[in-house]
């Protein structure tokens, strides 16, 4: 569902609830989510200038405990917010669709969105809620490789100190019929031998084909031991891929490609705090880009993830890792 098809599709303010109740209730029973109860009453809500903000449908919890209202957006990352859900859905069709990213400053112009901080805030909220709960091991034959971003400059008198490198970690799947070339990214912090290995034992399934790499020391400790039976390693420095071979890691190599470009030509400079849920952007895009429900999908992950707080987006208080 492009931009198109989501102005023609919504168009108040109900249609786009009605949405998000089908995404939050697939099965139609409403429960509350506070307590869990589905024994709920229905408020309608008629709109007004003093009530133009408000969601139109509520509904109120009936257990004695709690009688809680709530809204289809209740607990969700649209909720809590004074603009109006057709705008989210916009965004979330911008973001979705833009193969190398949008700015956040981008999208206030197109949607005329009133101050960049909710622009800003609104695109963060979206890029974490991309990220994938509790995504599936990685099977088939899989390469895993890692890159650079930001470091020092190359000005020779600078005042302030140099920064260092933030270390991104990449496994793709390669695309054949038990796999569907998948890819996920990791900001870590470091590329130590715990670090590579918790990773490892998290994401990939131990009885995949193969494991590709390069010839990097860590990954010889990081793998288990059925695992190491699967690895095979590719030296860079002296040799190059011979075609028809199968021992290569370009396959991971060229979604790094892509990952830069975008980070460099769409937003130029990313925090290195806020780094994660840009990869978690460009994760979901690459790997969701011949679906045809990609919408679908990424506002359900919407539905099921809890609200981004400004104060916890700008704090400096809170670790990266």
């Amino acid at each position: 569902m492009n931009l198109l098809d989501i102005s023609r599709e919504f168009t108040t303010d109900e249609q786009c609830l009605a949405f998000l109740e089908n995404q939050k209730w697939p099965t139609g029973v409403v429960r509350c989510p506070t307590c869990g109860n589905n024994k709920i009453s229905r408020v309608v809500r008629k709109t007004s200038a003093t009530t133009k903000n408000k969601r139109a449908q509520l509904y109120q919890c009936l257990e004695k405990t709690c009688k809680q209202q709530f809204s289809a957006t209740s607990g969700t990352i649209f909720h809590d917010s004074h603009l109006p859900i057709l705008t989210w859905f916009m965004a979330v069709s911008l973001v979705m669709d833009a193969k190398k990213g949008m700015s956040a400053l981008q999208i206030q112009k197109h949607l005329g969105i009133g101050s960049y901080q909710t622009a800003w805030h609104m695109v963060h909220r979206i890029r974490e809620a991309m990220a994938e709960q509790n995504p599936k091991p990685m099977t088939g034959i899989v390469e895993m490789d890692e890159t650079y971003l930001g470091g020092r400059s190359k000005r020779r008198h600078r005042a302030k100190p140099r920064a260092p490198k933030d270390m991104i970690v990449a496994m793709r799947e390669r695309s054949d019929k038990r796999s569907e070339g998948r890819v996920r990214y990791f900001h870590v912090p470091n590329g130590k031998v715990e670090t590579i290995s918790a990773l490892v034992k998290k994401n990939i399934d131990p009885y995949i084909n193969r494991i590709y790499t390069d010839q990097a020391a860590v990954y010889d400790f990081a793998l288990n031991r059925e695992l190491s039976k699967k690895h095979r390693t590719v030296n860079h420095s002296i040799e190059w891929v011979v075609p028809g071979s199968r021992i290569h890691t370009n396959t991971v190599e060229s979604s790094f490609s892509l990952l830069k470009r975008g980070l460099i030509g769409s937003f130029h400079r990313v925090s290195t705090k806020h780094l994660q849920r840009y990869l978690n952007e460009f994760e979901y895009r690459f790997n969701e880009r011949h679906s045809t429900q990609k919408f679908s999908i990424a506002v359900n992950r919407m539905c099921q993830t809890k609200p981004l707080p400004y104060k916890t987006l700008t704090s400096d208080s809170d670790p990266l890792f």
